[in-house]
């Protein structure tokens, strides 16, 4: 018995359609060469700093700013410790109030601090009315408080914002008549630590140390001086006739402020068998050359926003700070921040602090402007551009801080520093060094970025604090 085969009939309950009748691509894949991207980084951001700033050459690798001579102390932020429900003042800090500034005894501060009594108070509450004596210093540990000040026409209003850290009442040493020059009034709940003055002199009446130091602050107070506390330039104008011209000099200061290139540095490791062998149609060491720069470049941006010793937030003065008067970054604290110095270049922001703006904006019926800078349509406020900088840091999740500069070593602005020409310069003061090749058989590579920031003149930046950036409950 014969057994036939039907060549091209489907056997009983099969379907052509299911036969495969050509190569699949999985097969054919391997004969085939793929297209490739080069490697992709998530972390690359805009990084508008380093592209405004104007960049100084520092040949010597150190940059020294010469300025007037200043009389004027700087108010600076008090820090605090807290312990449960309680709080006090710690001790080191006190020397960021003027009349301290420069105290060394240790022990003095310590009984000084001491003497600070913890006050809690509410949103609303009057801490000093205008008019009264000044009879207690306040540090702000926590909260916001206005100054409440007195219009021409007996209008009220708020003069100024403090916030953590702050410090008022230190002024009666310097006032004639002792006497509060506004009210001061909670915006939040929060907690003051107060100084009696009595408590203050009694102990400056048995300390020699805090006498001299009193003594030392009344005499450069006293000091001829312009408004920002340079020393006064003796000038002659409106006279007529042979008046007698005085004479004068312009006073430097003796110590001048110096900032050292930073560094920021990485060995890139390559194995010498990834260089040699897949390296087409792409160089490894490039590829992975590349990358390695814009992860230090973004540090590079980090390191000039938030370092201790020249980053541009740490670093600006503290009467360049302004508070918040509601919490969001309200168009009228853009405006207050524009009006604290000349020719502010641009605002630098972190993105949820433009989009808090943008909101605030939108609730008022205002639209801000753009502007074209480096081809490139950005936002704008009073014609200023707003440019994202993802490196200012948000605190807690829901507070961060906008900036405002001046640039460039003309208009005695912000400037960064670099140093150009360095051995084995990649891009300007960024060098790849060859370290040569262990016993593992890998290539190692130095990689190097030189830089710094300057800011030549006080009132060259300022930054409003405290910005609220969460979003509303509607």
């Amino acid at each position: 018995m014969t057994t036939e085969t039907n060549v091209g009939i489907p056997a009983p309950g099969s379907s052509s359609e299911n036969q495969q009748q050509s190569l699949a691509t999985a097969a054919a894949r391997n004969l085939a060469t793929t297209t490739k991207s080069t490697p992709q980084m998530q972390g690359i951001s805009s990084r508008w700093l380093l592209k405004v700033l104007p960049w100084v050459q520092v040949s010597a690798g150190t940059y020294r700013v010469n300025r007037r001579l200043s009389y004027a102390v700087g108010r600076g932020r008090v820090g605090f410790i807290k312990t449960g429900a309680e709080v006090r003042v710690l001790a080191p800090t006190l020397r960021e109030v003027p009349v301290l500034r420069g105290l060394e005894d240790d022990a003095l501060l310590e009984e000084l601090a001491a003497r600070f009594v913890q006050r809690d108070f509410r949103a609303g509450e009057v801490l000093c009315e205008a008019g009264q004596p000044i009879n207690e210093v306040f540090l702000i540990a926590h909260g916001k408080i206005n100054k409440v000040g007195s219009g021409k026409y007996g209008d009220q209003a708020v003069v100024g914002v403090l916030a953590d850290g702050d410090h008022l009442g230190d002024e009666a040493l310097t006032a004639a008549d002792g006497l509060w020059p506004y009210t001061v009034r909670a915006a939040t709940a929060g907690t003051a630590l107060a100084l009696a003055w009595p408590a203050f002199q009694e102990l400056a009446d048995r300390s020699e140390a805090l006498r001299t130091q009193i003594l030392q602050f009344l005499a450069d107070v006293d000091k001829p001086q312009t408004k920002h506390g340079e020393a006064d330039i003796a000038l002659a104008a409106g006279h007529e006739g042979e008046h007698e011209l005085p004479g004068t000099f312009v006073d430097y200061e003796l110590t001048p402020r110096e900032y050292e290139l930073s560094v920021a540095q990485t060995v890139l490791q390559v194995h010498s068998r990834v260089a040699d062998l897949y390296n087409e149609p792409m160089n490894q060491i490039e590829e992975q050359l590349k990358l390695t720069i814009e992860a230090l470049r973004e540090r590079q941006e980090y390191e000039l926003i938030n370092n201790r010793d020249f980053g541009l937030l740490q670093n600006a003065e503290y009467d360049q700070r302004i508070q918040t008067h509601s919490g969001p970054p309200t168009p009228d604290d853009m405006d207050e921040l524009l009006s604290r110095r000349r020719g502010t270049k641009v605002f630098l922001a972190h993105p949820r602090a433009i989009a808090a703006f943008g909101r605030e904006c939108s609730s008022r019926g205002l639209y801000p402007g753009t502007v074209d800078l480096q081809g490139q349509q950005v936002p704008s406020w009073r014609g200023v551009p707003i440019l994202s900088c993802n490196k200012i840091p948000i605190v807690d999740g829901h507070t961060s801080s906008i900036l405002a500069m001046r640039v460039g070593a003309d208009n005695q602005g912000v400037v960064g520093l670099h140093q150009t020409g360095i051995p084995d310069e990649y891009q300007p003061s960024l060098s790849v060094r060859f370290m040569g090749i262990n016993e593992k058989a890998i290539i190692s590579y130095l990689v190097s970025a030189y830089y710094s920031a300057a800011i030549l003149v006080p009132d060259a930046i300022g930054v409003l604090e405290n910005v609220e950036i969460a979003r509303p409950r509607s």
